[in-house]
């Protein structure tokens, strides 16, 4: 790896790293290493010549950050990981429950009748399908009554009527046979 690359790598770290390390110097981020390390270093025509001491001081710093960031990034992965298993079990739970809601539903708009399970519209029509076609029968047979209890009536009426002329009836042939007797007993006491 080139010297370029590296600093590319190690500035480009220092930029994205907010993270401030222990140091000497008053600005402890990456960056403001950088800066000082390079402009502490000396020139040699046109490198520049960086102490190793402050080089590997300059990688710990950097390799601390990374393993921050790392860090980092491994808890944000376990917290989104726990977040998509909290979001399936939740998503898991919705269904079960609109499920639940629809059986409810189903449920609540169905009646058992006779261990067959219908809607309550058809439920409510048998019903007073049932209820009216009683009602009818019922009407039906009070007219019936009430026109057998009239005939039954005007027949008692006649027969009633009927009995009293055939009282008078009896009555007038008791009396005519009595007559017929006494005039029949009358000739026999003539004769004797």
């Amino acid at each position: 790896m080139t010297i370029k690359t590296f600093f590319s790598c190690v500035l480009f770290l220092c930029a994205t790293a907010g993270y401030s390390q222990n140091n000497t110097t008053s600005d402890n981020s990456i960056e403001a290493q950088f800066v000082e390390v390079i402009d502490k270093s000396n020139n040699y025509q046109k490198y520049k010549v960086i102490k190793r001491t402050k080089l590997a001081g300059l990688r710990k710093n950097i390799l601390d950050s990374i393993e921050l960031l790392e860090n980092s990034i491994e808890q944000k992965d376990a917290t989104i990981a726990s977040q998509n298993n909290s979001i399936t079990t939740l998503e898991a739970n919705l269904s079960n429950t609109q499920n639940n809601l629809a059986s409810s539903i189903e449920k609540e708009g169905t009646i058992s009748l006779f261990g067959i399970t219908t809607k309550k519209g058809t439920y409510n029509f048998l019903l007073f399908s049932t209820i009216g076609i009683l009602i009818l029968g019922l009407l039906f047979f009070i007219i019936k009554f009430k026109n057998s209890n009239i005939i039954t009536k005007q027949t008692n009426h006649k027969l009633s009527e009927i009995e009293q002329e055939f009282d008078s009836y009896r009555q007038k042939k008791l009396e005519e046979q009595q007559i017929l007797r006494r005039k029949l007993q009358d000739e026999i006491n003539k004769k004797k």
